[in-house]
Formats: structure tokens, sequence, C-alpha cells
């Protein structure tokens, strides 16, 4: 039986990494880097095979200013997302244009979160 506590604390995590997620898709870095820990960890899913392992909110937020100016048109598409405690799983398409056509990649994000902020987001793709 889950504890009233431990379904306080889900519900928590599952509201703070849909603020990033909304943050996320309007494209606003500042915004973004609200709903992340000072000491946030991103780990990209470029170059393969491990990605890119980004540390604090100064090397994340160039991370996310670039990618946007880059990719003026993506979103990321929820397929499904669970949480427990303060862990998240979201399974997600990612779209944008690409060579002037409709593109997309799908993959999975784990987060951790603290005290209501993402902690951790570890993405990784399909194929």
């Amino acid at each position: 039986m889950v504890s009233e506590t431990e379904n306080s604390s889900t519900n928590l995590t599952l509201a703070a990494v849909e603020r990033f997620n909304a943050a996320f898709n309007r494209h606003d870095v500042e915004a973004v880097m609200n709903a992340m820990t000072e000491d946030c960890i991103f780990e990209n899913t470029n170059p393969q095979p491990d990605g890119t392992r980004l540390l604090g909110t100064d090397a994340v937020r160039a991370y996310w200013g670039k990618f946007f100016a880059a990719n003026p048109d993506a979103i990321f598409e929820t397929e499904e997302i669970f949480a427990t405690g303060d862990r998240c799983v979201v399974r997600w398409i990612y779209r944008k244009t690409k060579e002037g056509k409709p593109w997309h990649l799908r993959g999975v994000d784990i987060f951790k979160v603290r005290n209501g902020k993402v902690a951790e987001k570890l993405a990784y793709v399909k194929g």
C-alpha cells in the first residue's frame, strides 16, 4: 500500500517534470532553468554512444540557449509519464522540421526531482 507521504512526493515530482516540459516546449530558457536545481545534471543523447554530461546551471543554460536557437520549431510530445517518489520517466516523441520536412525521434527521459525542481534529466533515444 502506498503511503500518503509517498503519494504526495510522487505528485510533486510529476508537477515539477510537467512544469519543466511546458517551459521546454515554450523554448523559455529562463523558465527551464527556474525548473532545475543549481547543481542540475543533464545528459544529452549526442554524441553516440554515451552522449554529453552537463553539470550546473551555467553549462545547462548555455546548452538550452543553443538548442532552442538551432531548433526553433522543436517540441516534445509526451507519450507516457509516470513517477514514484522523486523519480519520473517520460516516454516522448521529439518533433521538428529537418531539411524542410517533418522529422521525429522517439526516446525516454529519466528525471530526478529534489525540492520541487529537476535535479537530473537523463535522455535516451531509440535507434
